[in-house]
């Protein structure tokens, strides 16, 4: 029997409240400090390591929050999940992305069908449909070859076209039409050749308003240039909502939330087209590999449940209410925008599993940017701003490319790197100077995420990672991560707004907008 408890209610958490404070500046400073760097270390999935040798804990800090994870029964309720038992409470549902990766527990059978056998059918079926796109088996209507895919959908995600590019692995432009402002779909059309290209609609209930008024753009485009929409389009939907009008249909149901589709056929279809199904394989084994360190109950062999646990310990001890995702790689530019998504639509909730309202800070506000564009901008608000906000380094040794210059003595893959180390000291650390304006107090926690390179398989881990330390820190909580009520109430108001039934403020706004 799991037992579902406010984080206050927890006497590991008021133990944890009452351990000594870590002063950053001195335990990171010297020898010390190297000893730490290399010590307060733990190996991920596909040459990943997390190192949190620069976040505000020490061997007492961890003690507590081993404790804390014992006496919040993170393990096991996370094998609930895996297990197939209904943990989104608030939309009655299980929550089964990790099976569209592997099978970490029992055989999970729900709608009468057995789910980790209906994810592997529907990888199946895109694999076999994307090799023959890519052979010429599938073509427009021409008889000629797709040389583009473009998901209309709500959001969207890709990898590396360079990775892809250097091992040979690129088979189409991808494109993504996800906001309904007309300028995304018309700057994504402008850009492409619509009668080579191929659209995937992704729409669960297919009753989506965003996703089908970008399909209708989209279908009116094809027509407009004397094409059949019906022969250059694809579905991404729930079985129920199957339709004639597509070259063909691939299936989700409503065990994976949106932010954690990446892995599902939802991503599937996508990056099997650009990048071939192998890669796609590839990307889902480093995403198996990283949730099998997460059934760890050490933490220290557990780098999503301890990352969780400190963040925890950042939010409702220390007291910052941010998180900075800063990875040190082009092809991530677009990753800490996927981890706001992740991270505050899952737990950005003010009452409980019960709906019960809790007494204390859950979910952080995510942000953050590549380096090192965002050393020149909010950086200096990081180090000498009045607000302490917690760190997030990604940083791999090498480039995806590896054409690299030398230029006065490095390479500029070695720069970027000098740059994240140069940084997680800074930010520790400080300096002190005579002038006041020329003074880091330091102080400044970060974790960092490092690797050799960023491929699939590491990819695939890293998004494991950050999915299960959000899962594990919305069971700290006791909140409801799985579900998006916050999402819905604009969403009615829309639908009001364009039914011409408002009044008050919403009436007045509509029509400062033209509506």
């Amino acid at each position: 029997m799991i037992n579902w408890n406010n984080l206050d209610t927890l006497e590991a958490f008021k133990e944890l409240k009452e351990t000594p404070l870590v002063d950053l500046n001195k335990v990171m400073s010297g020898e010390a400090g190297a000893e730490r760097v290399k010590t307060y270390n733990i190996p991920m999935a596909e040459g990943l390591n997390y190192n949190f040798a620069a976040k505000k804990v020490d061997d007492t800090t961890l003690k507590a929050l081993e404790k804390l994870a014992t006496e919040a029964e993170l393990s096991n309720k996370f094998a609930a999940l895996y297990n197939g038992e209904v943990v989104n409470t608030g939309e009655n549902r299980l929550v089964l992305h990790h099976m569209t990766r592997g099978q970490l527990g029992e055989a999970v059978n729900a709608d009468g069908v057995d789910k980790r056998t209906f994810y592997t059918t529907q990888q199946k079926r895109i694999a076999e449909f994307a090799d023959k796109v890519h052979n010429g088996a599938i073509t427009n209507g021409a008889g000629e070859k797709f040389t583009t895919v473009v998901q209309i959908g709500i959001g969207g995600s890709d990898l590396g076209e360079n990775w892809a590019k250097k091992n040979n692995s690129f088979k189409m432009e991808a494109h993504f039409i996800s906001n309904v402002d007309p300028d995304d779909a018309s700057a994504v059309l402008a850009s492409i050749d619509v009668a080579h290209s191929l659209f995937i609609l992704v729409s669960k209930s297919g009753t989506t308003l965003e996703t089908l008024t970008n399909e209708s753009f989209v279908k009116n485009a094809l027509k407009e240039a004397g094409l059949d929409p019906a022969k250059h389009m694809i579905a991404e939907t729930s079985p129920l909502a199957k339709s004639d009008d597509y070259l063909d249909a691939f299936y989700m149901d409503d065990y994976i939330g949106g932010r954690f589709s990446s892995t599902s056929s939802v991503g599937g279809a996508v990056l099997s087209l650009a990048f071939g199904p192998n890669v796609f394989a590839d990307f889902l084994e480093g995403a198996s590999a990283e949730d099998k360190l997460a059934l760890n109950k050490d933490i220290l062999k557990n780098p999503a449940m301890l990352d969780a646990l400190i963040g925890v310990y950042e939010r409702n001890v220390l007291g910052y209410e941010c998180t900075a995702v800063l990875p040190y790689s082009q092809a991530l530019s677009r990753f800490p925008a996927h981890l706001q998504q992740l991270d505050m639509e899952s737990n950005g909730k003010s009452v409980n599993r019960f709906n019960e309202p809790v007494n204390y800070p859950t979910g952080p506000v995510i942000f953050g940017e590549p380096g090192t564009n965002g050393q020149h901008s909010f950086y200096q608000l990081l180090h000498q701003g009045t607000n302490i906000v917690p760190l997030q380094f990604i940083g791999f040794k090498n480039s995806q490319l590896e054409n690299d210059v030398t230029i006065q003595d490095s390479t500029s893959q070695q720069k970027l790197c000098a740059n994240v180390a140069a940084q997680i000291v800074a930010f520790a650390c400080g300096k002190d100077d005579e002038n006041p304006n020329k003074t880091f107090k330091g102080g400044r926690p970060s974790s960092i995420i490092t690797g050799d390179k960023l491929t699939p398989k590491s990819l695939g881990a890293l998004l494991s990672h950050f999915e299960n330390k959000v899962m594990f820190q919305g069971f700290l909580w006791n909140i409801n991560s799985f579900d998006q009520e916050g999402v819905q109430l604009g969403k009615v108001l829309a639908k009001r707004v364009l039914a011409h039934d408002t009044d008050g403020a919403l009436q007045v706004y509509s029509e400062m907008l033209g509506i």
